[in-house]
């Protein structure tokens, strides 16, 4: 792999380790300031919507001064957030911090893009396994963002502002990595749009199944995970460092497998590992349905994590045959705004729906999204 791919994946690890503080702490923190118990999974939601509103602006950023200039920007808006959000604690205002987690979500919609970057550095058959290199990077997230947000839980007066201090010093190295990074690579910088129309990009099946692997996967995840935390500590009493252990296995979870499922993609195809992802979701739900003890939540999480990973990997891999060369920034745009808007849709409602019906009608909504996943991939599989 080129040594800018390896840049990415540094600064991929430092960055994401912002959103894994944010999915392990944000309930937590919510559960303190939110005025209301339906807002307490807020703050989590305010970072995934910052990604969401955030994806096309950065694609066209990117589409007009390149991938360089927007990622350094990115990076600077990471720091902006965490500094904000550690003032935010302090304040007790419960809106600074949510405004401050969301401006952390769109530097997320930057990042995001790191792995389309790295696709472009490495020939055609070598683009899966660059996809699911910068995914790898998110082990060291899962490590650091938790570790981080207990570790400075108590270093300020207000609990958890210290971690969002740590937090600004890693995007802070982050950003020197994306100094070194140079552009560049297989497919050059295109300031022009061109290419089909979108309805004529649209009726290919293959496009559906691309954005629907990536939409479904990160909307089954979100509903799950973001709930988890408030779950485990809030309603059923496990303590914060048995909850921190089960986000973490469950980070591992979704990124481990990077290290072989494009690797898997290569010799099976995407279809297969779609179709094996659909599975384990399934799995995850039937185990955390059956019980809400700590053996529960850890293999519901592990099993919601390789499963993400598959589908991710999977969608993200045939996304490119989805449209031309030309095309790629405004079809990037729409996937990263269709993906992260419906992983806002499941993380804000995850709250409401975890206080209104409880754990286990939460995990029983996840079945018929993985069902619709399941009938694009044999409508596409029927007429290739």
């Amino acid at each position: 792999m080129p040594l800018n791919v390896w840049l990415l994946m540094a600064a991929q690890g430092l960055n994401l380790s912002g959103i894994s503080m944010v999915m392990l702490v944000g309930g937590l923190i919510g559960s303190r300031l939110a005025p209301s118990p339906l807002l307490v999974t807020a703050p989590v939601a305010c970072a995934v919507l910052g990604t969401a509103l955030a994806t096309v602006p950065v694609a066209l950023s990117m589409q007009r001064w390149g991938r360089k200039a927007v990622f350094l920007g990115g990076m600077l808006c990471a720091i902006a957030g965490s500094l904000v959000a550690a003032l935010g604690i302090q304040l007790a205002s419960f809106a600074l911090f949510c405004g401050a987690v969301a401006l952390l979500g769109g530097s997320v919609a930057v990042g995001m893009q790191y792995r389309f970057a790295a696709m472009e550095m490495v020939p055609v058959a070598l683009a899966p396994q660059a996809a699911s290199r910068l995914l790898l990077a998110g082990l060291l997230a899962a490590v650091l963002g938790p570790e981080l947000g207990v570790a400075g839980r108590h270093l300020l007066l207000a609990e958890y502002g210290g971690s969002f201090l740590g937090l600004a010093c890693l995007q802070l190295l982050a950003l020197v990595f994306l100094l070194f990074y140079r552009e560049g690579g297989r497919l050059q910088r295109s300031h022009s749009g061109g290419g089909r129309p979108f309805r004529a990009i649209m009726g290919h099946s293959v496009f559906w199944v691309a954005i629907m692997s990536a939409t479904i996967s990160y909307a089954v995840m979100s509903l799950v995970m973001v709930a988890t935390p408030v779950s485990m500590h809030v309603h059923h009493g496990h303590t914060v460092i048995d909850t921190k252990w089960v986000i973490q296995t469950h980070m591992l979870a979704m990124f481990l497998p990077s290290l072989f499922s494009g690797w898997l993609i290569a010799r099976f195809g995407a279809a297969s590992l779609i179709l094996a992802g659909c599975v384990l979701f399934l799995l995850c739900v039937g185990i955390g349905f059956s019980g809400e003890l700590l053996v529960n939540f850890h293999a519901a999480l592990i099993l919601l994590g390789v499963a993400w990973n598959f589908m991710f990997v999977s969608g993200t891999a045939l996304l490119p045959s989805a449209h031309r060369h030309e095309e790629r920034f405004r079809v990037q745009g729409l996937n990263e705004f269709v993906v992260f808007g419906a992983q806002a849709v499941a993380a804000l409602s995850s709250g409401w729906v975890l206080a209104a019906v409880g754990w286990q009608a939460l995990l029983l909504l996840c079945v018929p999204m993985v069902g619709l996943q399941l009938a694009l991939l044999w409508l596409w599989r029927r007429n290739a």
